[in-house]
């Protein structure tokens, strides 16, 4: 019995100390798994910060156009015939006037000098019926007569020469001619196209603006564009402004011309335009990404004393990247930039970077 007794004494204390150690061990492990929590609780959130100033807030417009040749025409006879002569090289300058192609004219040159020839003859006719009209040896229906001849010789040949010059195809205006349509000894109608002529300088640029912004573009408005694998802004200026809003599109068309010095840029070419709408100066603006609308409110978190304290805002004009801050804040304020969806107040806050 005393056997027993002592049997299950020491399988108790075993149980006992057994128990005790798990316990002890189970509390080490909390301690383990709850010291890095703590610690980790305890650290300051890393924010960004910016300093508020004041800043000149320009709200632009950003559509895309094309840019368009001053004047461009196909360039055709007005006259049909048989091409003689071509005088331009594709893709080269050209003068208004400069003679670019000729059809044959041999014919009308004949006419023309015939026709002159027969000039001196009724001058002649004319001198004579004068002085004779003068010793009344002619009446005066008689000297009318071959004035109205002489009058209607120089008619014809006036009407011939302008016959000859529609078998000249001249350039209409300063430009570039394109690529020929034809070559000499073709036969040309009138609708045939001989080549097509541009006026790069200057160059028009059309676009288009939402109806909402019709009121704000005005004739003399200045804009900046863009051209893709350029990385120049080039200016130009409003000329013309269509005169009713495009009932399908709902948009507003208007013109504007850019010099185009030296004709570098080629019409055609797709545009990214800036057009200005607004401009601010002295005014508060900070970044988008620092307001949290909250309840039909703005706030922000501006850093004091190491911690984040909100404030409420209102806004104003708003760009791409910044807001306007009509009041909430003041100049030399801290506005925390970063991590603001985890910000609360009275936070620990420590600034990394201030802008």
């Amino acid at each position: 019995m005393t056997r027993i007794v002592k049997r299950i004494t020491y399988s108790l204390i075993a149980l006992l100390v057994l128990a005790a150690g798990i316990g002890y061990w189970n509390h080490r492990s909390e301690g383990a798994m709850n010291g890095p929590s703590d610690k980790k609780s305890s650290k300051k959130l890393h924010v960004m910060g910016y300093i508020i100033s004041q800043k000149t807030l320009q709200d632009n417009l950003q559509i895309t156009g094309s840019l368009k040749p001053d004047e461009e025409v196909d360039l055709a006879f007005e006259t049909p015939g048989k091409i003689v002569d071509i005088y331009f090289h594709e893709g080269s300058r050209v003068s208004k006037g400069e003679l670019l192609a000729q059809v044959n004219d041999a014919p009308l040159q004949a006419q023309l000098k015939k026709l002159e020839a027969q000039i001196k003859l009724a001058e002649n006719r004319v001198i004579r019926q004068e002085t004779m009209l003068q010793k009344e040896a002619v009446s005066k229906e008689a000297y009318e007569q071959v004035q109205t001849d002489l009058a209607t010789l120089r008619a014809d040949i006036e009407l011939v020469k302008a016959n000859i010059r529609q078998t000249q195809l001249t350039a209409p205006f300063d430009g570039v001619i394109g690529l020929r349509q034809i070559s000499v000894g073709a036969y040309a109608s009138t609708s045939t196209i001989v080549a097509h002529l541009t006026k790069v300088t200057p160059l028009k640029l059309e676009f288009s603006i939402p109806e909402r912004y019709s009121s704000e573009l005005k004739v003399g408005s200045p804009i900046e564009f863009t051209l893709e694998g350029e990385n120049t802004t080039f200016p130009a200026r409003v000329y013309a402004i269509n005169s009713h809003v495009d009932q399908d599109t709902r948009t507003l068309t208007a013109r504007a011309i850019f010099d185009n010095p030296g004709g570098r840029i080629k019409p055609g070419r797709y545009a990214q335009i800036k057009l200005e709408k607004e401009t601010i100066t002295e005014t508060i603006a900070i970044p988008s990404e620092a307001i949290i609308p909250e309840m039909g409110k703005d706030k922000v978190f501006l850093y004091k004393n190491g911690k984040a304290q909100p404030a409420e805002i209102k806004t104003g004009l708003r760009t791409e990247s910044m807001v306007q801050v009509i009041e909430g804040l003041q100049l030399g304020d801290t506005l925390l930039t970063t991590g603001v969806m985890q910000l609360r107040t009275d936070m620990d806050v420590e600034l990394d970077q201030v802008k």
